[in-house]
């Protein structure tokens, strides 16, 4: 493992991460948020969805640095009073375990369904790419819709259960065309080269050519599209939080939080809303930051 890690700063992708400034913020400030959404049940402070914790009479505190705020909240609380610096850790793993989630699932039927379509061509080509089209057509936010009215009238006492899996198919179903596309272009250059021929001259099956030979080489534009789809996949999630499609009351993503503090922004209580939007962004910048160096690392003629 030390060997690997070693060989990639190594490497001329590891000196351009350790030369870029931009990329090595934007990772720390990446990791820091994974960091602090995996292990909130121990670096938060408070446990916000503990109920027999909250006090209602600290509800809607302000920060610790403003006048009248508590020590005890440096972000200050809700309207039901919880700790703000507390929730934003617990939503942010539940928006990053959804956007991730649903990329790893969209890579999975893309890349499948794009190196098939490349390689075979023909009317399987032909199918999946006005397949595509069609998809293309669906906004995750109106699958996301029709999902949740459907799976509220097949289980209309479970929707706290299901609204998960309807976040994660919704974005899934929308997202997995892009990769499909690039894989299936990637894969139409790769299969006329000589290294394919090859291996159809000496009797290899197409399916271990497909997956031993061509697949390595159409990766990369594929790590590229899902560094940035996962930024993507997390403001999604949000939108449809926000919208209450998304994650129960009880279990907020940033979407479901800034959709609560929504209705204080007006009258004062600023930071309820304010708070989880810039985690938000804070949390795409990074991560799309990190897509355009990955871009630029991957394809030296953009240097």
């Amino acid at each position: 493992m030390k060997a690997a890690l070693f060989r990639w700063f190594d490497s001329d992708v590891g000196h351009s991460f350790r030369t870029s400034p931009v990329a090595l913020g934007a990772a720390l400030v990446a990791f820091g948020c994974a960091f602090c959404a995996l292990f909130a049940n121990w670096v938060a402070p408070h446990n916000p969805f503990d109920l027999t914790t909250l006090v209602l009479g600290d509800a809607r505190l302000p920060p610790a640095w403003t006048t009248g705020g508590s020590s005890r909240y440096l972000l200050g609380t809700d309207d039901q009073g919880r700790d703000i610096l507390s929730a934003l850790m617990f939503g942010a793993r539940i928006s990053l375990v959804v956007g991730a989630v649903s990329v790893f699932l969209s890579m999975l039927i893309g890349v499948g369904l794009g190196l098939l379509a490349g390689f075979r061509g023909g009317w399987i080509d032909g199918f999946l790419m006005r397949l595509c089209d069609v998809m293309l057509s669906f906004p995750p936010i109106l699958v996301a819709l029709l999902i949740a009215g459907v799976g509220r009238a097949l289980f209309p006492s479970a929707h706290n259960s299901v609204a998960f899996g309807v976040l994660i198919i919704a974005i899934t179903l929308t997202g997995w065309v892009q990769y499909a596309r690039t894989v299936r272009g990637s894969t139409m250059v790769e299969r006329n080269k000589e290294y394919v021929q090859a291996a159809r001259v000496t009797g290899v099956a197409p399916l271990r050519i497909m997956v031993r030979h061509v697949l390595p080489n159409v990766m990369g534009p594929v790590l590229v599209l899902a560094t940035i789809h996962v930024a993507t996949a997390i403001i999604t999630e949000a939108t449809l939080s926000f919208l209450g499609v998304g994650s129960p009351p009880t279990q907020p993503s940033l979407g479901t939080l800034i959709r609560n503090g929504n209705d204080f922004l007006f009258s004062g209580e600023w930071w309820i809303t304010i708070f989880p939007g810039l985690m938000l962004i804070l949390i795409a910048l990074s991560v799309n930051l990190l897509g355009d160096w990955l871009r630029d690392a991957l394809n030296p003629r953009l240097q």
